[in-house]
């Protein structure tokens, strides 16, 4: 008889994939900024760059077709840019970015398997905080936007696999600062760069698989 508490097996033809990365979130942003209602010629806004670790869970419908949930936080500063660079920080906001996106998975029985995927990232802003001074507040609304992806998986032997993976997303979000009377539409577009680590294998195997009534028969 089987051990029920055998270790979870890697299958380079696993239905399920889970990665660990290091992510580079690279806002490219644009904005028209507002005094009041009035544009403010030239003026604009920055959003800092961040590093931070990432999760991927992806399940493999067949060899070539799967499903990536992309999520990870992380701590953006929002910059006053062109014409009012000189107001420095605008304020800080955390953020939840989750991308889900269908791909396209080459070559599945080479080492090298590069992917294609297309989908969208819902942005979410929490945490916002003020740096304008005593008596300002700071918001975002959260944005929705369409994303591109590409990537490539190398597998070094028992399931697991090196990954490297390139995300962009179209996606504009409206900034109010309170107390100040300034607004801004901004388009956000990041670019999402990831480098890590991934392991594959059999859904089934974690959740009791097909042999589960062989399972609780041997655990009876």
């Amino acid at each position: 008889a089987g051990n029920p508490h055998q270790a979870l097996a890697g299958d380079n033809h696993g239905d399920f994939m889970i990665r660990g990365l290091v992510t580079g979130v690279l806002p490219d942003a644009d904005a028209s900024v507002k005094a009041n209602g009035t544009r403010i010629p030239g003026a604009s806004v920055d959003v800092s760059d961040e590093v931070i670790p990432a999760t991927t869970l992806t399940y493999f419908f067949t060899d070539n077709w799967a499903v990536e949930l992309f999520c990870c936080f992380a701590k953006h500063t929002v910059e006053a840019a062109g014409s009012i660079a000189s107001v420095g920080d605008i304020g800080d906001t955390w953020i939840f970015p989750p991308a889900l996106t269908a791909q396209y998975h080459f070559n599945p029985d080479g080492t090298f398997k590069p992917y294609v995927g297309a989908g969208v990232q819902y942005i979410h802003f929490f945490n916002e905080s003020s740096k304008l001074g005593p008596g300002t507040s700071f918001a975002l609304d959260d944005g929705f936007g369409f994303t591109l992806q590409g990537g490539l998986d190398i597998a070094v032997g028992d399931g697991w696999y090196l990954n490297a993976d390139v995300k962009k997303t179209w996606l504009g979000m409206d900034h109010r600062s309170g107390g100040t009377g300034i607004t801004a539409d901004v388009d956000l577009d990041p670019l999402v760069v990831s480098a890590g680590f991934g392991y594959r294998f059999n859904l089934s195997d974690l959740l009791g698989g097909h042999g589960s009534a062989t399972a609780y028969e041997e655990l009876k």
